[in-house]
């Protein structure tokens, strides 16, 4: 299989089932930046997290793929090899943020992205899933996408936030509170 197709030369692309579009498009941009997260995770998986945030950020990344092709067909396409992001996706986040959060000093202010590279990393990987989850929105206003895309946007931000603080813990890093 060749990487290169040229058939993209002109500034278009084709989604699954056939259909061409503009590069540019809300559809292109809401998995392009769905990929950009699943990159910037792996970069915080090179850090060496430890066993289990690893094996949270590779099933999150499988997760990730699965979004980045239910984006990529539309619902209008009868597509049964495509894993469709539902609800249920989210409540398994849910219970990850919930024991995450219950090995954490409970939070009662702002605190600024940083400490560890590992939880720099995830801070920012938390802020690329915030743009994904932004320009999902958009694009649900526009095309169905299902009900389970923007939860599980959602709640992934939240749990890449908790292990960002379960990060600086580990390395015994203080977290820097917001001072206004």
């Amino acid at each position: 299989m060749k990487i290169y197709t040229k058939t993209g030369d002109s500034g278009d692309t084709s989604l699954f089932g056939g259909q061409r579009v503009p590069k540019d498009a809300l559809r292109i941009e809401a998995y392009g930046t769905v990929d950009e997260l699943n990159s910037v995770l792996g970069v915080a998986l090179a850090d060496g997290p430890d066993d289990e945030v690893r094996r949270l950020l590779l099933e999150i990344q499988h997760r990730l793929f699965d979004l980045g092709a239910d984006l990529a067909t539309p619902r209008s396409v009868p597509r049964k090899t495509i894993r469709r992001i539902e609800p249920r996706d989210s409540h398994v986040l849910e219970r990850e943020i919930d024991r995450v959060d219950a090995l954490l000093k409970p939070l009662h202010s702002f605190i600024l992205p940083g400490g560890s590279p590992l939880a720099a990393r995830l801070h920012f990987a938390r802020t690329i899933c915030r743009r994904a989850e932004r320009v999902v929105v958009r694009l649900s206003r526009n095309e169905d996408i299902g009900e389970g895309v923007t939860m599980f946007l959602n709640r992934l931000s939240d749990l890449l936030f908790v292990l960002a603080r379960y990060a600086n813990q580990c390395a015994e890093i203080p977290e820097t509170r917001w001072k206004s």
